[in-house]
Order: C-alpha cells, then sequence, then structure tokens
C-alpha cells in the first residue's frame, strides 16, 4: 500500500518561505512521477508543480519562479521549495504520486500565508 506524508505547512508572513516535504512508502519512490497539489475550501483540487521520475518539472504559471519541485531518492522524498509567498498561495496542500493506474494522495498540510 502506498502511503505519502506530507510535512512543513504553517503559517508564514507574504514574502516569506516555506519547505513542504512529502515522505513515500510502499512503492518504488525513484519510478514515480510525483506532484503537489492546492486546495482552498469549495474550490477544485489545482496541480500546483510536479517532477517526472527523471526529473523533468512542470509549474503552474502563478508559482513560477517563486516555487521550486525537486526530489531525493534516496530518502524517497519530494520537497516544494515556497518563495515570495503571497496571501493566495494559502491553502491544503497535497503531495500525489499514481501507482498502477491508481491516484494516491497525502493527508495534507496547511499553509496559511499572512499578509
Amino acid at each position: 500500500q502506498v502511503q505519502l506524508v506530507e510535512s512543513g505547512g504553517g503559517l508564514v508572513q507574504a514574502g516569506g518561505s516555506l519547505r513542504l516535504s512529502c515522505v513515500a512508502s510502499g512503492t518504488i519512490f525513484s519510478d514515480r512521477d510525483m506532484a503537489w497539489y492546492r486546495q482552498t475550501p469549495g474550490k477544485q483540487r489545482d496541480l500546483v508543480a510536479a517532477i517526472t521520475s527523471g526529473g523533468t518539472t512542470n509549474y503552474q504559471d502563478s508559482v513560477k519562479g517563486r516555487f521550486t519541485i525537486s526530489r531525493d531518492n534516496t530518502k524517497s522524498t519530494v520537497y516544494l521549495q515556497m518563495s515570495s509567498l503571497k496571501a493566495e498561495d494559502t491553502a491544503v496542500y497535497y503531495c500525489w504520486t499514481r501507482w498502477f493506474n491508481r491516484d494516491y494522495w497525502g493527508q495534507g498540510t496547511q499553509v496559511t500565508v499572512s499578509s
């Protein structure tokens, strides 16, 4: 069973930085594409950043130049470094992967940016 456990959320002032971490277990992490999504109340869950098993990255336009996704296969961990945070980045952030055509999600970590 694949498990994803996020950490690193919290309260930060606008302009500040946070780093989210997601540790994966139950699968061969190095073979998995990974991603971070975020969701605010009443809205759909949106892709923030993704990284393939080969290390190719892509980002939502609103976070380009501010967020960086990376992975450490030796630690089965994917990171989201967030800088120059804005109030509109406030959301619950979820880690994602897919295995055998099934989506797996972490429990989510709250990020709150105060303006």
